[in-house]
């Protein structure tokens, strides 16, 4: 069995907020004096039901991690590490995603949030080799003209190469705001080149996802699982040649599907679409990137091939120069080209959970049973630590802030 973290591949679901580490949010909160609640800083993925309260509970978990984080040095703490989890876990590319908006009260603005993020990103693609682009994305929860502002600000840093933006989102709650009237902003980033790369058919069905791809054109869609429920919407996806960001560990814990073995991942793949996986919010689903391909592996029966091909298709999908694309099929092939038992044997072991039939990794749990991957973890980057074993520092107590992804 080969090693999913030695796979190259191409990260493109991440938010940036969501992508601490469980003891770095800790160490801020204490740092600032702000009291989080419990499960945030406890082993088991967040679940919540596929409804407003559900979505509200999960919108306030992540408004309280996120009021953590204040300052430059904070946004490049976060920034360098979500980067180092992901060289450790086989990325070559990784596109960020961030609102500076709730940033830049702590450092002077709406540029220097974004330009910080930006920097770190150039810092962390030297420090790591993994290529970093960043999604400037807005939110459904404010005005469309808010959106159009940092369209422009996007616009002002576009690029393919580390620490510049690719392109343009929106995120947060499917059921908030109409989507038309986000399109002038998308139009703004397309115009510079950025790709377009809204979220849609998470919460929503399949007419949500012809909505977003008739107003905003979208090169990629975040998540987009929920196209299939509809043949004609999934085959005009598949026509139009949009990208689906699947989010297997982040469906089943905002209640989209009851357990990972009903994320339609093989019928999407067997429709013809092209699929990259992504974490989505490691923070609250305590499942990073290695932990979506061993949901493919164990959960769907896809084997080492598949698994390739599922890789090739996150890189396709990426912003990254053709050189960068180039270099890293060719990795992806050479890892199919390698003996599996060569692979089994360079393996090592961390304390991350198990993924059973019907349910999503655990990581950060460090008494998990047996099961389908225990003889495969991700490896942590060097003298690092992973981040994921639950902390010993605790901050009991509750705190919300807007909401706002």
């Amino acid at each position: 069995m080969r090693d999913l973290a030695r796979l190259p591949k191409a990260h493109l679901h991440l938010h940036f907020t969501g992508s601490m580490r469980v003891a770095t949010l800790a160490e801020l909160a204490e740092r600032h004096g702000i009291r989080l609640p419990r499960v945030l800083l406890e082993a088991d993925p967040l679940v919540v039901p596929a409804d407003e309260r559900g979505w509200f509970r999960f919108q306030r978990l992540y408004d309280a991690a996120r009021a953590c984080v204040r300052g430059e040095e904070d946004m490049r703490r976060v920034v360098a590490e979500a980067v180092a989890d992901d060289a450790a876990e086989g990325s070559g590319r990784l596109e960020i995603q961030v609102d500076p908006t709730s940033y830049a009260p702590f450092v002077g603005g709406l540029t220097p949030a974004l330009e910080i993020v930006l920097d770190e990103a150039r810092r962390a693609s030297l420090a790591t080799g993994v290529e970093v682009g960043v999604v400037v994305a807005a939110s459904r929860t404010r005005h469309p003209l808010d959106a159009r502002a940092l369209a422009r600000l996007a616009v002002r840093h576009a690029g393919d190469g580390p620490g510049e933006v690719i392109g343009f989102g929106l995120s947060n709650d499917e059921r908030r705001g109409e989507t038309a009237e986000f399109a002038p902003a998308f139009a703004i980033a397309r115009r510079a080149g950025l790709a377009s790369v809204p979220h849609g058919g998470e919460l929503l069905g399949p007419a949500h996802v012809e909505d977003v791809l008739d107003h905003l054109r979208p090169e990629r869609l975040g998540h987009g699982v929920r196209s299939g429920e509809d043949p004609r919407v999934l085959a005009r996806v598949v026509e139009e040649g949009v990208a689906l960001e699947l989010c297997p560990a982040s469906n089943v814990s905002l209640g989209v599907y009851a357990t990972a073995s009903e994320v339609p991942l093989r019928p999407l793949v067997e429709a013809g679409a092209t699929v990259a996986l992504g974490a989505d919010d490691p923070l609250l689903f305590r499942s990073r990137l290695v932990d979506q391909y061993r949901i493919a592996r164990d959960v769907h029966g896809f084997g080492d091939a598949e698994l390739a091909d599922l890789a090739r298709a996150s890189i396709r999908a990426c912003r990254a120069s053709a050189a960068t694309r180039a270099r890293l099929l060719a990795g992806v092939d050479a890892w199919l080209a390698d003996d599996p038992a060569d692979a089994d044997a360079g393996q090592s072991v961390s304390t991350s959970g198990t993924v059973g039939s019907g349910g999503v990794a655990g990581r950060g749990a460090t008494s998990g049973t047996a099961g389908p991957v225990a003889n495969e973890r991700a490896a942590s980057p060097a003298g690092s630590g992973n981040g994921w074993s639950s902390p010993a520092h605790q901050v009991p107590g509750a705190g919300s802030s807007p909401a706002t992804r």
